[in-house]
C-alpha cells in the first residue's frame, strides 16, 4: 500500500521499558540508499518485508512509502543481496495519548543510540511529548537508517549535536 508517512524523530533521553506493551527484534538490509531513493528488506520477528521510501520533505516530516510483506524465507534470501552492513535493532511500543511512540535501540555498528518516532496523520497534528522524549532530530538525515549503514553511530557519535 503507498502512503505518506509523517513523523516526528527524538532522542531518546529516559526511561521507557517499563511503559512498553511490545517489543520486537528488527533486522533491516538496503538495495538502494541515494537522495530520494531508499528500498529496504526488512526482518521483523518472523515475518518478511519490502519497502519502498520515496523522498523526504517538509523538513524531512513526510514521504511516501510502499510495504509489502513478503514470506519469510524470501526476506531472509533477499538480504543476502542486500548492500554491505546491516541495521540491528530492538523497537519498543509505548502508548502516549492517542499515539504510538516506536522506539529503537540498536545494536552492532549504531550500539548506543536510542531513536523514538510518533507517526502523525498530518504534519501539524497535535500530539503528547513523553518525558523520555529528548531533542527533535526530525529531517537530521544522520539518524536515518538508510545513513547509519554507510555512516555508523560509532563513528560520529561523539561530535553528534541534534538539530535545535
Amino acid at each position: 500500500m503507498v502512503h505518506r508517512e509523517i513523523e516526528r524523530k527524538f532522542l531518546v533521553a529516559g526511561d521507557f521499558k517499563a511503559l512498553a506493551y511490545d517489543k520486537t527484534h528488527i533486522e533491516q538490509g538496503y538495495f538502494a540508499t541515494e537522495p530520494g531513493k531508499t528500498v529496504r528488506v526488512r526482518i521483523r520477528n518472523d515475518k518478511g518485508y519490502l519497502t519502498i521510501k520515496g523522498p523526504s520533505c517538509s523538513k524531512g516530516l513526510s514521504r511516501y512509502e510502499f510495504e509489502v510483506e513478503v514470506p519469510l524465507a524470501d526476506a531472509q534470501e533477499m538480504m543476502k543481496l542486500c548492500m554491505p552492513g546491516r541495521v540491528c535493532k530492538d523497537r519498543y511500543l509505548v502508548r502516549s495519548g492517542k499515539h504510538i511512540v516506536e522506539i529503537d535501540e540498536f545494536f552492532g555498528e549504531n550500539e548506543g543510540l536510542i531513536l523514538a518516532e510518533i507517526e502523525l496523520e498530518s504534519e501539524d497534528e497535535a500530539y503528547v511529548k513523553p518525558d523520555f522524549l529528548g531533542a527533535e532530530v526530525t529531517g537530521d538525515r544522520r539518524y536515518y537508517n538508510k545513513y547509519m549503514i554507510r555512516h555508523p553511530y560509532k563513528l560520529w557519535r561523539d561530535q553528534a549535536n541534534p538539530c535545535p
